[in-house]
């Protein structure tokens, strides 16, 4: 049975065609029988029936269609099917004692909010095929002009890696951008920040200015340990915030948070 969409609106998602294109994807997690699986958004699930092929020990669909998660059910009963929106699921609660594996083909107009969302409250290994710009985007490194906020939040919880470019020619309806597959391995607890809801702030805060200078940025929250920082990590307030990696964004948050706005 091939799964149809009846609703009468589109939700922004482009569906893919392409079997070959949609294999390569599952094959990029290397799905064990020991790992628990989520797809999200799996739509007319052109990737579940290959994610089932690779035995996992579960697979759970979320899906906010209220059209396609019932014939989900029905195509795919070895699978949950959560009738949610991936953008409200409690990515924190996921079993800390199962290896998870995350994998979507994510709607252009939500993608960064989910994976800023996964990156910091799972610990699981992603394969996303997202717009791509921002596939560009979420693996570019410090000094780049792609290298943004959502840059330095990913990677201070996961190293990020560019996988393929997919033309727009094997979805339907056809987009008029390419897209591009990419894939986050969580990085160790020990290596995450602890602050999170802080740092994401002082994150924003700078990307907001990016073209300024970082001393014209932080001139509220200059100090001699703000001082001490950037000579230890061989920066300048005269750079921008593009210049800092994930790890000095880290450790200038510890210099100002006492003074930096909660």
């Amino acid at each position: 049975m091939q799964i149809k969409h009846r609703a009468k609106k589109s939700l922004g998602q482009n569906f893919l065609q392409d079997a070959n294109i949609a294999r390569k994807i599952v094959d990029s997690l290397k799905i064990s029988e020991k790992d628990s699986v989520i797809e999200i958004g799996p739509g007319q699930g052109a990737l579940t029936k290959f994610i089932l092929e690779a035995g996992p020990e579960s697979l759970t669909l979320v899906e906010k269609d209220r059209d396609l998660a019932p014939a989900l059910e029905v195509e795919y009963p070895e699978a949950v099917v959560e009738l949610q929106d991936a953008l409200k699921f409690d990515w924190a609660g996921l079993d800390s004692a199962k290896s998870w594996k995350i994998v979507g083909n994510l709607p252009y107009n939500v993608a960064s909010k989910i994976m800023w969302d996964i990156a910091a409250q799972s610990s699981a290994t992603c394969v996303f095929m997202v717009q791509h710009e921002v596939a560009q985007r979420i693996t570019a490194g410090p000094g780049s002009k792609k290298y943004g906020a959502i840059s330095v939040w990913v990677q201070s919880f996961c190293k990020t890696d560019y996988l393929f470019k997919v033309p727009p020619t094997v979805f339907k309806p056809m987009p008029k951008v390419d897209s591009a597959v990419i894939k986050f391995f969580p990085l160790s607890e020990e290596e995450k920040p602890s602050d999170i809801e802080g740092l994401a702030k002082l994150i924003k805060y700078c990307f907001q200015f990016r073209r300024k200078q970082l001393g014209k940025i932080l001139k509220s929250f200059i100090s001699d340990s703000v001082h001490k920082w950037a000579e230890d990590e061989g920066l300048s307030l005269k750079d921008r915030p593009e210049a800092l990696s994930p790890l000095q964004f880290q450790s200038l948050y510890k210099c100002v948070k006492n003074d930096f706005p909660s």
